[in-house]
């Protein structure tokens, strides 16, 4: 049998730059792209404290927006640029410690409309960026969790198949919904594409089961969700923000937590008699997104009512929202300008103020042994703000908010993802015109990812504690992190911006030498920083050296030798002192164990040169492709559950796999459908 075939939609050939840019970076000098109207013309001086860009009238795709704003100026007062931080060694003796957490703590949530565009087109078809970036945040976290739903999970349908192979199709979007959600109709073979990147990398998955229309409910997707990914599958979603079902029509007026109680009820019931949902504990819930508090889901009785039937507790959040921008003849009032909004990121309360209003339910969560999850969230909803959520800021933004929610007993949190109508987007693959001679474009967000992965480690025993330190300073946050008892690293955060140095702070650290404690500072630290010219820029980003390329530029590898310092400590006074640039993160190291844990020894990566052709292309062998699931292309007749107990009898026939879209793809008729706003 000849290998499947990972193809991918990219190209070898870097993005031009300019001083004038029509369109977006990466366009040549010359004619505007097809469908792109707008130029911006940008200046060098990006750290200066004063805006570089005007973005002029740009209507061309948001991912790819030129928006370079103003970093906001230092403080005033500055804050201290010497400071100690004493921490003991062992955890007993530090009180306040989180939970234990996974290095798989903080994911992604695709939605589910725009998976052809990020994952693959079908199961033989898979996005090849996609597959080397996952790879890398599983190396250093050990797994990577992502959620393929959103609000195009609500009006969701599984069909045996559709025309010409497809594996999505939408309807036409309901202009009644302000976030313009299409109805769409997907096949098996998104759970079997789904699968096949499980065999190839240790990404587990959440999917969304609709919730608009429970007088006849569609269950289609749990059945061969569980039939498909099996162990593969963590959960599923049941109800997307169902508090805003009223103001998006998909509930009458009045409707309100009682009435979602009930109703949650009766999909429970119908879950119950369904013999093709082996497994009954897996619902996410309520996933209220702040117009109901989790509170007020919870005082209906809903936990006590339905724990049998919950695998863990979730909400959705977003900071801010740009729908006045996206959406202008909506209702939503004057937009927001991002320049205005730029400084709320870009300290320590704008991931406190967030986490601070679920305390109460993350508690309340280990009082039922349930997880708490932020099942969908990034820095601004309708798509994020041009020139905020595709910033180095967003990066510094997600590292101290995803360890902010760490700390405070979340146990996981999914970054969304959506098409190229969204600014916030962690990786972004280029519009289908562009796709042979442009490569994917990775945002500063996915760095967080990165960041976490590795301070979090592989071991699934690191505690969180928030430093406080700098005597509580909102722009010099910094994280201890705890594994298997001992102390393992530090997380310190620069959130200013200033390209003369003065604003670089030094942490002396001291390690143990408290509560009884022995000197316990080691002879030596090592230390990855996370940098950039500015909080503003979005390019030229290294994770320790390393960068996954700028916009137009990236096939999802780190490119760049490593850079790692060694940082000598004195042993004798007990100190080491980390200078961390402004702006910038600095991850340290306290032990050899947990420097080795976070360093990956080899890095997984798949080819990328091929085009929308069938030459020169990555190739897997079928025995792997096939999966540990028993979903090779033979056995595709009829559905078997991998769920233990349970079998495969008396289920929906399932078709053969999507070589039809394979064709169709490599014949150059398959055209991607516009991407879904959030």
């Amino acid at each position: 049998m000849l290998p499947f075939q990972l193809l991918l939609l990219g190209a070898a050939l870097s993005p031009a730059h300019a001083i004038t840019v029509y369109g977006v970076q990466g366009v040549l000098q010359g004619a505007p792209t097809a469908g792109v109207t707008a130029s911006a013309t940008i200046t060098s001086d990006t750290a200066a404290g004063t805006a570089v860009n005007d973005p002029g009238n740009y209507t061309g795709d948001a991912a790819f927006n030129p928006v370079i704003l103003a970093a906001p100026p230092i403080p005033s007062p500055a804050p201290p640029t010497q400071f100690t931080v004493q921490l003991p060694n062992n955890a007993q003796n530090q009180p306040g410690l989180s939970i234990q957490q996974d290095g798989s703590f903080l994911g992604f949530s695709i939605e589910m409309s725009v998976v052809t565009q990020v994952i693959g087109i079908n199961s033989t078809f898979l996005q090849v960026p996609f597959l080397n970036l996952m790879a890398l945040v599983a190396e250093r976290g050990g797994s990577v969790h992502i959620r393929v739903g959103g609000n195009t999970q609500e009006t969701a349908t599984v069909v045996p198949s559709l025309p010409d192979g497809k594996m999505i199709e939408k309807d036409k979007g309901d202009s009644t919904n302000p976030t313009q959600t299409p109805a769409l109709l997907l096949t098996p073979e998104l759970m079997y594409m789904m699968n096949n990147v499980s065999a190839l990398i240790n990404v587990k998955w959440y999917l969304g089961i609709p919730f608009n229309d429970t007088s006849n409910l569609r269950l289609q997707i749990a059945e061969y969700g569980e039939a498909i990914l099996g162990d593969n599958i963590l959960g599923f979603q049941l109800g997307n923000e169902p508090d805003l079902y009223v103001n998006h029509d998909h509930r009458p007026p009045g409707w309100n937590e009682t009435n979602y109680f009930e109703e949650f009820g009766l999909v429970i019931n119908a879950i119950g008699q369904d013999s093709n949902i082996p497994v009954k504990n897996t619902l996410i819930a309520p996933s209220v997104s702040g117009t109901w508090s989790p509170e007020d889901v919870w005082d209906t009785g809903f936990i006590p009512a339905y724990q049998n039937s919950l695998g863990a507790l979730a909400v959705e959040h977003y900071p801010d929202d740009n729908c006045a921008a996206a959406f202008p003849d909506a209702g939503f009032g004057a937009p927001k300008d991002p320049q205005t909004v730029f400084p709320e990121y870009l300290n320590h309360n704008a991931g406190k103020d967030i986490v601070g209003a679920y305390i109460d339910s993350t508690n309340i969560a280990q009082q039922y042994g349930k997880p708490f999850l932020m099942f969908e969230t990034n820095t601004a909803s309708c798509g994020g703000f041009p020139g905020i959520s595709d910033s180095f800021g967003s990066a510094l933004w997600g590292i101290d908010y995803a360890l902010q929610m760490a700390y405070a007993n979340f146990t996981g949190a999914l970054m969304h993802v959506g098409g190229v109508d969204d600014s916030y987007n962690p990786f972004t693959a280029p519009p289908t015109n562009m796709s042979q001679f442009e490569q994917w474009t990775i945002g500063p967000i996915f760095y967080a990812n990165l960041v976490v992965a590795e301070a979090l480690g592989t071991s699934g025993t690191s505690q969180v504690l928030d430093l406080n330190m700098n005597e509580g300073n909102i722009y010099t946050p910094g994280y201890g992190i705890w594994e298997n008892g001992q102390l393992a690293r530090l997380v310190l955060i620069n959130f200013m911006t200033d390209p003369t140095g003065a604003n670089s702070y030094t942490t002396t650290i001291q390690v143990g030498g408290v509560d009884g404690e022995a000197n316990a500072t080691p002879a030596s630290v090592r230390v990855k920083m996370l940098a950039a010219e500015s909080v503003a820029v979005k390019e030229n980003i290294t994770w320790a050296g390393q960068t996954l390329g700028n916009r137009f530029a990236a096939d999802g590898r780190l490119s760049g030798d490593e850079e790692i310092q060694t940082i000598t400590c004195d042993q004798t006074q007990n100190t080491c002192q980390v200078t961390v640039p402004a702006p910038g993160v600095a991850v340290v190291f306290l032990t050899d164990e947990a420097f080795a844990e976070s360093e990956p020894s080899t890095t997984q990566t798949f080819a990328t040169t091929a085009l929308t052709k069938t030459m020169n292309t990555a190739t897997v062998p079928a025995s792997v492709l096939a999966t540990s699931n028993g979903n090779s292309g033979a056995d595709r007749d009829s559905l078997t559950s991998t769920s233990k107990g349970s079998s495969g009898a008396g289920r929906a026939a399932v078709g053969a796999p999507g070589i039809a879209s394979l064709i169709a793809l490599l014949a150059g008729m398959y055209v991607f459908a516009s991407a879904v706003r959030r």
